[in-house]
């Protein structure tokens, strides 16, 4: 045997296993090394004992030969996990539409069969413009991604953009045959449909006031390539994370929009005193137009009554012209007389013996007052 001792006494083992066996000039002591040739003969016997015609007879290959196959179609059964598709492919190629459900399958084994279990539940993520740790985050360690981010908007601006794409497997077997990268094919249809969008758009409204429209508006666009890929995708959202100028004019954005903010303060000032104002310049004009309407109506009715009065009298008059007259004169002369002080003269009283010019209203004053005779 190759391992057995070569040296003397002091040879020091002449094998792996140490000093050779005891015995003859050697006399060494010390484990003896495995016997190989015995071990196999043993393994033959037991064998046999199995197979008493033997490995190498007929039967025994025939034996040999079921056991490998029934080994080799057992390993053709598979397990569909819970929101996974099973699709089969035999010599490589699918032959049916169809995927299996979750549960216990069985499929022809390799290399005559295979099976993909693609999961079509899982909510998967792709990072556009920026690279980092955790999906769709933006930690410290977030690397920006340039070429990916910038793009031009409708208005001639160049605005950063960093947006997230989550997308489920639709179809299993378009996902799997149709395209050789999927998921690099979503990346840049993305790009693809976000710059088409931010191209239409101005930079105010990408930044914040058509954001949502922004992202809702790639997404459907996304869709519509995905599905005339067939590539078997649904993307269920597309999500900005940052939108911003790019890094170099961000301070002199930032002065502008300052400026805008400014305007737009001034702008709800003068709207604020707009708004006290004009109730009170319109109450009081109405006001106004009230008290005009009040005016013309009194107006009118009194002249309407006037005019009622004097034909009431026209009417009086052209009945009994003399009394009318007198009337008239009698009521004109109250109004004159009523508001001065008279005194009255009987002429057949002897009234014309008074002389002329006699202060009488004075005298009348000092009676009253009882300043004397």
């Amino acid at each position: 045997m190759p391992w057995q001792q070569q040296g003397g006494k002091n040879n020091g083992g002449g094998g792996p296993w140490g000093s050779g066996p005891t015995g003859g000039s050697g006399g060494g002591s010390g484990p003896t090394p495995p016997d190989f040739d015995e071990m196999l003969r043993k393994g033959q016997e037991k064998l046999k004992n199995i197979m008493p015609g033997g490995i190498g007879t007929g039967k025994g290959i025939s034996l040999l030969l079921l056991v490998i196959l029934g080994v080799w179609l057992f390993s053709g059964i598979y397990r569909v996990q819970p929101g996974e598709r099973g699709v089969e492919l035999l010599f490589g190629a699918k032959i049916s539409d169809s995927t299996t459900a979750p549960g216990l399958h069985f499929w022809f084994p390799s290399p005559i069969g295979r099976v993909y279990t693609p999961n079509v539940e899982q909510t998967n993520e792709i990072l556009v413009g920026f690279r980092g740790t955790g999906a769709g985050s933006r930690a410290a360690t977030v690397r920006d991604v340039p070429e990916e981010s910038l793009m031009l908007t409708g208005d001639q601006n160049i605005i950063d953009i960093d947006y997230v794409i989550q997308w489920r497997i639709k179809n299993p077997i378009n996902f799997l045959f149709n395209t050789r990268d999927p998921v690099g094919t979503t990346k840049l249809a993305s790009e693809s449909a976000l710059r088409e969008v931010v191209g239409q758009t101005n930079l105010e409204d990408a930044l914040a006031a058509r954001r949502g429209e922004v992202e809702n508006n790639t997404r459907e666009s996304l869709q519509k390539i995905l599905d005339e890929y067939k590539a078997g995708i649904f993307v269920a959202s597309v999500k900005m994370q940052k939108a911003e100028p790019p890094q170099p004019v961000i301070d002199a954005f930032n002065d502008v929009q300052r400026a805008k903010q400014d305007r737009e303060r001034q702008q709800n000032e003068a709207e604020a005193y707009r708004n006290d104002i004009l109730p009170k310049a319109k109450g009081e004009a109405e006001r106004m137009v009230q008290e005009a309407m009040a005016y013309r109506e009194r107006r009118i009715q009194e002249a309407e009554g006037e005019a009622k009065q004097f034909l009431e009298v026209y009417n009086a008059y052209k009945g009994n012209p003399d009394v009318t007259k007198r009337r008239l004169y009698i009521e004109r002369m109250q109004e004159v007389l009523s508001g001065s002080n008279k005194v009255i003269i009987d002429s057949e009283k002897g009234g014309s013996g008074v002389v002329p010019y006699l202060p009488l209203p004075e005298v009348q004053k000092r009676l009253q007052s009882g300043g004397g005779q």
